[in-house]
């Protein structure tokens, strides 16, 4: 999900431009019959005291700082939605500002729910997806796959910025951590890691890669029988 895998979270990400290192964590945890829960984190903990003095400002270098009024408010809106969603209940969110760590976490009765989500939130709030992705799951064959397809919009978009802007990326990260009820027997994106426990399967990319199309994050995933 995000950089638009965290598309709930773009409106915290204007934060993220004037910070000197941000992570974007997609965590998903998929039952044996296909339901689950997601946790979705946007971290600038690591560059907290930056964000703080920031957060104080109006705008930089022509950019508008939201207030934590209107972050708060925005991500009420879309907690609201989620709500109203079909197959999506228990939406939660935290915002610390202390740390500055936002995070949206619901349960879906279906994989697919989420694809129906992401799309649908992004709509909501007027903002174009930066890539293509959806997932699924078969509970008989015992596989879970995400079909991820970069699009050209994401460079276009990247281009438009400032340089000093641009340079913040360098530096982002995203990581997607998928969790299985069953032991995972493989998974083909030679980028991502089995655990030990072999029940979860970790892949940590810099955002660059995304956003220049260089890094691939689809996977197929078996599961032991």
């Amino acid at each position: 999900m995000l950089k638009r895998n965290a598309g709930y979270f773009l409106l915290i990400l204007v934060l993220c431009f004037f910070s000197s290192c941000f992570q974007i964590i997609e965590e998903i945890n998929v039952a044996n019959n296909g339901s689950g829960t997601v946790n979705l984190t946007v971290n600038l903990s690591a560059s907290k005291t930056k964000v703080a003095s920031l957060m104080l400002l109006d705008s930089v270098n022509g950019y508008k700082v939201p207030s934590k009024q209107r972050i708060q408010k925005e991500m009420e809106e879309v907690v609201a939605y989620l709500k109203n969603s079909p197959g999506i209940s228990n939406v939660k969110k935290t915002l610390d500002f202390e740390n500055y760590i936002a995070t949206v976490s619901f349960a879906f009765k279906n994989i697919s729910n989420i694809n129906n989500v992401n799309q649908n939130v992004l709509k909501k709030m007027k903002i174009k997806a930066i890539n293509n992705s959806s997932y699924s799951f078969n509970p008989e064959a015992g596989t879970f796959q995400r079909r991820y397809t970069h699009t050209k919009e994401a460079l276009v978009e990247y281009n438009k910025l400032k340089p000093e802007v641009k340079n913040v990326f360098k530096e982002a990260s995203y990581t997607s951590i998928y969790r299985f009820d069953k032991p995972v027997a493989s998974s083909v994106n030679p980028l991502a890691k089995i655990s030990k426990t072999k029940k979860a399967v970790m892949l940590n990319v810099g955002i660059m890669g995304l956003i220049n199309g260089k890094t691939n994050i689809s996977n197929q995933i078996t599961l032991a029988k």
